[in-house]
């Protein structure tokens, strides 16, 4: 995407008032005043900053407190970048002084992005379902963080009556019957009164699978202590308690993935990226989601550095491997299209061979992974500029 601005405007996000900070491609300082996150207030600065030619705004957010603004941009056909809190960090340093105000902020965001025009990533917000997958991938997050939460105040709670049933069922609670024997039975107390018979139809009703093995160990861990620990009827009404938790959060994110997978794949480039080994709904959602319109990235390059798959150079007197994997860029793109490589890595022949060279080559298997996803970086954006769906070669598909 190539923009040439006239005037570029550094805004420091906030929830009520914005600081603007406009200056010109020349480095001219045309106004600097804050703002309020106000539509009139917003259309008065793009006006003022116009006066001078076309206009850019540069945010360092683009979490609720920013839609306004950017629909507002949007609306004007106003183009705008966004510079991650890593950048802004490190271009911090680069300017005299150590205070962290809000007008300081924003002037580097400006001049940042008049000496680095051509690295600036822009983001669209022209697009419904775009940004319905973004509110809806964001929620999908806020709840694998809660049930990470209650797990872990779970498996505590579990120590606390009994290490042993812990160890047997702690990192098993992802499994329905598991957390339905839980409900029912708290206590080492309580399974050892209901029975092997009885622990194990309540766990087969969910997760007939693993019914047998996980009931043999919780006996096995039941039979491994004898003594009651203090409070042991609390502590069961505290983990029956967090087991409902989980089980509602569960819940809801089983009924938010469905109408994750709906907007996906009512998306025209979400019909054409689940064509491609290792993208489900969810992984897919978030991988389109983050990217946007793919025209905004100039090669597959310029993507794998948003995403930070591409390895960065470091290299410093006779040190000869001078390669190391990035800790910045987009870490939720990161993420997305790094679970996506690893399934096709399992799946797919092309992506199997090239981890398994990596593999020889002496990569750890992380490593490994990360050239996988950094390669099929060029794939992604070449199928979703075109809007073509991915066909495999036909040798292939015969192997």
């Amino acid at each position: 995407m190539q923009i040439q601005p006239a005037v570029l405007i550094g805004v420091d996000m906030a929830k009520a008032e914005h600081y603007a900070q406009a200056i010109t491609v020349e480095g001219v300082e045309l106004f600097d005043r804050p703002i309020l996150n106000d539509q009139a207030d917003i259309e008065s600065m793009l006006d003022r900053a116009g006066q001078a030619g076309p206009v850019a705004v540069v945010i360092d957010m683009t979490a609720s407190g920013a839609q306004l603004l950017l629909s507002v941009a949007a609306a004007r056909q106003v183009p705008v970048a966004y510079v991650t809190g890593l950048q802004m960090r490190r271009a911090a340093e680069l300017y005299s002084g150590s205070a962290k105000t809000d007008p300081r902020d924003a002037w580097i965001l400006a001049d940042f992005a008049r000496r680095n025009l051509d690295r600036l990533a822009w983001i669209q917000v022209t697009d419904e379902l775009l940004v319905r997958l973004r509110v809806l991938n964001g929620r999908d997050v806020d709840l694998a963080t809660d049930a990470n939460r209650v797990i872990n105040r779970c498996r505590d709670a579990l120590v606390a009556v009994s290490p042993a049933l812990e160890r047997a069922v702690g990192q098993r609670l992802a499994h329905a019957g598991v957390r339905d024997v839980l409900a029912v039975f708290s206590t080492p107390t309580a399974l050892a009164a209901a029975g092997e018979d009885r622990v194990r139809a309540v766990i087969k009703d969910r997760s007939p699978r693993v019914a047998a093995k996980i009931t043999a160990e919780i006996q096995a861990a039941l039979a491994a202590q004898s003594v009651t620990l203090p409070a042991e009827e609390t502590w069961g009404e505290v983990i029956a308690d967090l087991i409902g938790d989980l089980d509602r959060i569960q819940r809801r994110r089983d009924e938010l993935a469905v109408t994750i997978e709906e907007v996906f794949l009512s998306h025209p480039l979400g019909k054409v990226l689940v064509t491609l080994c290792g993208f489900g709904p969810r992984t897919g959602a978030r991988t389109l989601a983050e990217i946007g319109d793919p025209h905004r990235f100039l090669n597959g390059s310029r993507l794998a550095g948003y995403a930070g798959l591409a390895p960065s150079d470091r290299r410093s007197g006779r040190s000869l491997n001078s390669a190391h994997q990035q800790r910045g860029g987009n870490h939720r793109l990161k993420n997305a299209m790094f679970i996506a490589a690893f399934v096709a890595t399992q799946h797919d022949p092309e992506a199997r061979a090239y981890y398994q060279r990596k593999r020889a080559e002496g990569k750890k298997h992380n490593a490994a992974v990360t050239c996988v996803a950094r390669r099929r970086c060029d794939l992604i954006l070449a199928i979703l500029k075109t809007g073509t769906p991915y066909n495999p070669p036909a040798d292939r598909i015969a192997a």
